[in-house]
């Protein structure tokens, strides 16, 4: 068994990488650049939803306030009509994306606090490369990857950006047994 607090160095090395190399993914290369196309008639459609001044929030629209509503005609009439759809909305203003990224670091340091500690109940200070690679590849895997999944079963996200997204958690995760594995307390 190995402690996590003797894993400090390993998970904060992987999470920097893990940082850079999302910087890099998401800002220099066009992988993800087709993950949400431009919305047909934007400025018509951000003028018509500006007066009503919705707050930041997640919103579905048309939105039952009963099951019972679920089933009126009415109802089935509005989905019928459209436009369906689940809606994110972010305060106006900047673009600034400092919060996020802060949050983003320190997410890759929980990611690999998970899998040190995972690979510190089974292994010892000392263990093989690969054997520290694979408890900690497959459980950095599982907090980069799977819980996108949801988003394209439950709420019809594309597929396509999800695959994209997954793959992106694979580099992550490998990256992240690949630095625990090196840094391996001995």
């Amino acid at each position: 068994m190995t402690g996590l607090l003797t894993l400090w160095l390993p998970i904060l090395v992987s999470a920097v990488l893990v940082f850079v190399v999302s910087s890099v993914i998401h800002m220099l290369s066009p992988w993800h650049k087709s993950d949400y196309p431009k919305l047909p008639n934007e400025d018509r459609v951000m003028d018509a939803l500006r007066p009503l001044a919705i707050p930041p929030g997640d919103y579905m629209m048309p939105r039952p306030s009963s099951r019972e509503e679920m089933r009126t005609p009415q109802f089935v009439e509005k989905l019928k009509k459209g436009p369906v759809l689940m809606l994110t909305v972010w305060p106006g203003g900047s673009m600034s994306m400092g919060k996020q990224l802060v949050q983003w670091f320190v997410y890759a340091v929980v990611v690999g606090c998970f899998a040190g500690y995972v690979a510190g109940r089974a292994l010892p200070g000392g263990a093989p490369f690969w054997s520290v690679f694979r408890f900690t590849g497959v459980t950095a895997f599982v907090g980069y990857a799977l819980a996108l999944w949801q988003m394209s079963i439950w709420y019809r996200r594309s597929w396509m950006t999800t695959t994209k997204a997954t793959v992106d958690g694979l580099i992550y995760a490998l990256l992240t047994a690949a630095t625990l594995g090196w840094l391996w307390p001995h």
